[in-house]
């Protein structure tokens, strides 16, 4: 297959390191190439060196853009980058991180490309050439297929930890560089990046979650549980019925309209198992589950269950703790 045939993966920087889901990206994009070649982009300061983070995943080439004035871009200074180089190599596909930095920075890129974008997708594969994007839609109820046969290149973002990043350590990569010769978008110039800590840390790359659900919805099981989660080091998540409370945000929304995860530990209370709930879950490495139903979809997806009450659950659980 030629370079157009290519699968792109945009890497994604921050705080100065790659991001793990350009890592996840690349493993997906391995295996469902099909024998097309796995190309990840990689913008950086000429003082920068990531792609030596990016090589034990696989890709079969790594495309460099080094300059200084991509040290820290503006999202259109990327998007202009990018299109540069797509303009050359003409990918068959793109794949960006569905983050605040991909939701942007695809877009522009779609439009001066003139092609399709999918966001926020779970899932991706071939049928021959066709590049389909699963995503939910009508409320998360319905799980879409969208494809892009008119245009190329097919674009895509996908949400972060919906697949797990693998080292593909027999895959000798090649490196290109090219340089940078578009104009500088100098009307947003990003000087200073720091992590955002809130008043109600999210649940995107938590090591540890405690999610609660319908049934752990009183004040008292929340104070309780927010107390374990601090003598756990873990996150509190929510399912979607508990964003509609005040202290709760779209940050700890667990599932499809909120975040996919992939812990070490999730301790589900009080959650039924909705489709919706359970595909955000599908990658946490140990689960143990509360509910007052034996049969709730949650347990039939969990490690280790426990039927009974939640609070009652909680309750237990912090004594052991000596909360």
């Amino acid at each position: 297959m030629t370079k157009q045939s290519a699968i792109w993966v945009v890497a994604e920087r921050g705080l100065g390191r790659i991001q793990p889901v350009t890592f996840q990206l690349i493993s997906k994009a391995r295996a469902i190439a099909g024998g097309r070649p796995v190309v990840c982009v990689l913008l950086e300061g000429t003082k920068d060196h990531f792609e030596d983070d990016i090589t034990p995943y696989g890709p079969d080439r790594i495309i460099i853009m080094a300059d200084d004035a991509l040290a820290q871009p503006s999202d259109e200074t990327s998007a202009l980058a990018l299109a540069q180089i797509a303009q050359t190599e003409q990918p068959d596909s793109v794949l960006f991180a569905a983050t605040a930095s991909g939701r942007s920075v695809a877009p522009r890129l779609q439009a001066k490309l003139r092609t399709g974008l999918t966001a926020d997708c779970l899932d991706l594969r071939y049928d021959d050439d066709l590049l389909v994007a699963v995503k939910p839609s009508y409320g998360d109820n319905v799980m879409c297929e969208i494809t892009c046969p008119e245009t190329r290149p097919q674009m895509v973002s996908v949400r972060p930890n919906t697949f797990a990043a693998t080292e593909a350590p027999g895959i000798k990569t090649t490196i290109s560089k090219v340089s940078f010769s578009g104009k500088i978008d100098d009307r947003a110039v990003i000087t200073n990046e720091q992590i955002a800590v809130s008043a109600s840390t999210g649940v995107n790359g938590a090591s540890k979650v405690l999610a609660l659900g319908r049934g752990a919805a009183s004040d008292q099981t929340v104070a309780l549980a927010r107390k374990i989660a601090a003598a756990l080091g873990a996150s509190v998540g929510v399912s979607r019925p508990l964003t509609d409370r005040p202290d709760f945000t779209v940050d700890q929304q667990i599932g499809q309209s909120g975040n996919t995860i992939s812990p070490d530990l999730l301790i589900n209370v009080g959650i039924s198992g909705a489709t919706q709930y359970l595909v955000g879950i599908d990658q946490s490495k140990l689960i143990v589950s509360v509910n007052r139903e034996a049969d709730a979809p949650i347990m039939k997806q969990s490690d280790y269950t426990y039927v009974g009450d939640a609070n009652a659950f909680l309750q237990a659980l912090a004594k052991r703790l000596n909360l």
